[in-house]
């Protein structure tokens, strides 16, 4: 293992130059710079993921509202320093979840060498495995734009076993909850710096003095709300995870005392106790309103597992948990899932078609024959022959979870893979 496996190369363009592993480490291991480290804004842009929904007149998947996620992405040596505080905070997390018995319960951004397919997995077998059982499925609302800072801070100081942060440590909790942001879009247009090309030559978007003279006098910086830390740091996902640690405790007291399990996945939360357990919403509200956060009840998934006259368990309304879909009997992926593989296919296609075109094109000034459609990337990230996508992940769930009802949704895919290629050509 490497002596510090916290540090990561990175390249991306941004204000400073990316930093060496010599040199993060001189400059970080030492509290007194960090302590007094000036840290940059936050580089920010705008991930929109497509949403489906089942349209209840027609049984068919429709496009929904997009998704917009903010990403923002630090400085390099900024991002070095939240690296490293990361893996410290992580070691002492590790050690509270042991203690408290919280090991097998909080599965989200954890090396615990599984994926969601195991993670499903096993929460549907524990459903088969108890009978009747009522679920709860409840997630939690803009979960990293409205942390509470004082909470975090709390949480902080209990994973390090202190009464007060020490100061570099407290100078990385400032950084991390009164940040700044800078637009990409906007700042790549003050700048004059193409999208598609923006290293062109360049190691870091701008000098120290442009920065000062340009980016701050043009009111390209603003400061974040009062609440929250940003997605995509090196520390979003070890503070996501701090952050919890009082509810976890109180709800898997409550599972424990119920005799039945409790999950979390990020702000995915998955409860399963005995049939007439009393009400497991409005603890699991109650206990989050005490963080400064709330649940969406709106998407809130409330399931009821109980036997058929035939000894089936069945449930009133399919529980939907970490991409799959589940009745009691086996487990399905969920057609939103489907519906935005076909997406991306035709996208790609698209992408396929136009690239051929174009380079057919030059091959025709030149004189040189044509060639066909360059199918062997079509099929590597499209179907059972490659080796990380949609294709290879569902029969992987099909096999681990032996449900015949996957293979079912996965074997006309390939079919239709194919008469869409054939309608290009």
């Amino acid at each position: 293992m490497s002596k510090h496996p916290w540090f990561k190369p990175r390249h991306y363009l941004h204000f400073d130059i990316p930093v060496s592993k010599k040199a993060a480490e001189e400059y970080i291991l030492n509290p007194e710079n960090v302590k007094k480290h000036a840290f940059y804004p936050f580089l920010n842009f705008t991930v929109v993921s497509p949403k489906y929904k089942r349209d209840p007149s027609t049984g068919l998947m429709t496009k929904d509202h997009p998704k917009k996620r903010p990403i923002s992405y630090a400085a390099h040596l900024d991002s070095q320093i939240y690296s490293y505080y990361s893996y410290v905070l992580k070691e002492k997390y590790e050690e509270l979840l042991n203690w408290h018995g919280l090991g097998s319960n909080i599965i989200a951004f954890r090396t615990l060498r599984e994926s969601n397919i195991d993670f499903a997995k096993r929460a549907f077998d524990i459903i088969k495995g108890f009978g009747e059982c009522d679920v709860y499925g409840l997630d939690v609302s803009k979960f990293f734009d409205t942390m509470d800072h004082q909470h975090l801070k709390k949480m902080w100081e209990k994973v390090m076993g202190v009464e007060k942060l020490p100061d570099d440590h407290y100078a990385v909790y400032k950084a991390i909850t009164t940040y700044s942001i800078v637009q990409k879009e906007a700042l790549f247009e003050k700048l004059n710096i193409s999208e598609h090309n923006p290293k062109n030559g360049r190691i870091q978007i701008c000098s120290i003095e442009d920065f000062r003279n340009i980016v701050r006098k043009s009111k390209l910086i603003s400061q974040k709300a009062k609440v929250g830390i940003p997605q995509g740091s090196p520390m979003s996902a070890i503070l996501s995870n701090m952050y919890m640690l009082s509810f976890d405790l109180s709800i898997k007291n409550l599972t424990d005392e119920f005799g039945g399990h409790y999950f979390r996945y990020c702000d995915d939360i998955l409860i399963i106790v005995p049939p007439g357990t009393a009400d497991v919403e409005s603890f699991a509200i109650g206990e989050i309103e005490k963080i400064k956060l709330s649940i969406q009840t709106a998407k809130s998934l409330k399931p009821k597992f109980r036997y058929t006259d035939d000894g089936i368990l069945k449930c009133d309304k399919d529980l939907q948990y970490l991409g799959f879909m589940f009745d009691g009997v086996s487990p399905w992926l969920r057609p939103a899932s489907l519906a935005k593989y076909s997406s991306k296919v035709n996208k790609g296609l698209k992408l396929a078609k136009w690239t051929m075109v174009k380079a057919n094109g030059k091959r025709e000034q030149r004189g040189e024959p044509q060639k066909d459609l360059f199918k062997k990337l079509i099929y590597k990230r499209y179907s059972y022959l490659g080796r990380r996508n949609f294709i290879t992940y569902g029969l992987k769930a099909a096999k681990a979870m032996e449900s015949s009802r996957i293979k079912k949704q996965l074997k006309p895919l390939w079919k239709r893979l194919q008469r869409k290629i054939d309608s290009l050509v």
